[in-house]
């Protein structure tokens, strides 16, 4: 795969119950790490955005928090509209390529921007770049939060998250009384440490972390490992090195 297609769209929403490792529990965990009170209103945007779980368990969590939602899947964006439909102006949903810069000035002046896997779809030099563009953009409390696929840092490492990951999808499968769903997990290489994908470029937490503060975060910290996926982000945001 090249390039995300409806097609991966349409497998990613059949499979991703059981292929997403302890997929509720990453959730729960990036929203536990958002910096603000229940009560606080502030502005997010949420880069690949996808069916809406995460936007719906945030928006759910701060009632007074409005949310920019991006994707680039048209199904992606119709089933998030419809998730969303019961928040009213709280949400909007708006198109966009991860990889562009033209989207990047609807950060600005945001207090919170996450993503949940969607970022390993850039090369490291782009992810710096991101990382720079969101804390240029940020409001000085604001938070950039990330649930993502992490490059282990040692062949043996690689292994273990693969085993783990296979265990996850298989377990989540029987739970669910859908074995057959982990069949096609595994028919479709989902395991990228089992199957590596041209498109996907997983970095290694302590990259993430060092990139965080090179771009201008206070303090970066990972909160959650599993299976080779991670809940990591930055906090806070120093503007005096601001040069964008």
């Amino acid at each position: 795969m090249s390039q995300w297609s409806e097609e991966d769209s349409a497998t990613y929403a059949a499979l991703a119950e059981i292929a997403v490792p302890r997929r509720r529990e990453m959730m729960a965990t990036l929203v536990a790490a958002i910096p603000f009170a229940r009560d606080e209103p502030f502005r997010m945007v949420e880069l690949g955005a996808g069916q809406g779980l995460l936007a719906e368990a945030v928006l759910d969590a701060f009632p007074a928090a409005t949310l920019l939602a991006l994707d680039g899947s048209a199904s992606m964006r119709l089933d998030m509209v419809t998730r969303t439909a019961r928040f009213g102006a709280r949400a909007a949903v708006r198109n966009f390529a991860l990889d562009a810069v033209d989207w990047w000035d609807l950060m600005r002046g945001v207090d919170l921007v996450m993503s949940s896997l969607c970022l390993h779809h850039l090369n490291d030099a782009k992810k710096q770049y991101l990382y720079k563009a969101v804390a240029d953009r940020l409001s000085a409390r604001g938070a950039l939060l990330v649930a993502d696929l992490i490059e282990p840092a040692t062949p043996a490492a690689r292994e273990v998250a693969a085993n783990a990951w296979d265990r996850a999808a298989r377990d989540q499968a029987d739970a669910t009384g859908q074995p057959q769903l982990y069949q096609k997990f595994v028919e479709t290489g989902w395991n990228h440490f089992r199957t590596p994908d041209e498109a996907d470029h997983p970095s290694a937490l302590l990259h993430h972390l060092v990139w965080l503060k090179q771009a201008g975060f206070l303090a970066a910290d990972g909160v959650w490992l599993f299976a080779g996926h991670a809940v990591f982000g930055g906090f806070g945001v120093n503007h005096s090195r601001r040069s964008m």
